[in-house]
């Protein structure tokens, strides 16, 4: 069984610069940012980005410290997708795309996901660095530091770029001498 724990983080909820990460009990890991969103979000991205960067037969269980995340994967999905992607009162689902996103994920993998709840901050050495990878990456978005991937790209490790210069001004051209 591969176990990977997940997390994320955002520096001001909502709207603040946010972060993902899981790390595998390998040894392995991957992180990733955004300048904006919601802790929601990047708890799902991290769920997300997980399943992807584990696509084999071997079982999959993932550890989380967000109730939400781990919900919105394995309960309240059903439910959502049994209603036309509603809720049990009509109204929309919450960060629907990333929810149908790991909903496609989990249906494609030929290995089954599990998904165990953790008490966060509490010493778990794979929550805390999940935790710690995330918080890395989410201050690295917010300072401009990370090069821009599309969620659902799992790598190794976040690209971390220095800000780049802005670009110096150009001359203005007269309109005759383009002519």
């Amino acid at each position: 069984m591969i176990t990977v724990s997940t997390d994320g983080s955002c520096l001001r909820n909502p709207g603040g610069a946010i972060g993902w990460a899981w790390a595998n009990h390998d040894g392995t890991s991957d992180s990733g940012g955004a300048p904006s969103g919601t802790n929601q979000i990047a708890e799902l991205t991290a769920v997300l980005e997980a399943v992807l960067a584990h696509p084999g037969d071997e079982p999959l269980r993932i550890e989380a410290d967000s109730q939400y995340a781990i919900k919105c994967s394995s309960e309240w999905v059903h439910g959502w997708r049994r209603r036309g992607w509603r809720t049990a009162g009509g109204g929309p689902v919450q960060n629907l795309a990333l929810v149908q996103a790991i909903d496609r994920a989990i249906a494609e993998r030929p290995g089954p996901v599990t998904f165990t709840w953790v008490r966060g901050h509490r010493g778990d050495r794979f929550n805390e660095r999940a935790d710690e990878l995330a918080g890395i990456a989410a201050r690295a978005a917010r300072d401009g530091l990370l090069a821009p991937r599309p969620v659902s790209s799992a790598t190794q490790a976040p690209t971390i770029v220095a800000p780049e210069p802005a670009p110096a001004p150009r001359p203005e051209l007269a309109v005759d001498t383009l002519f």
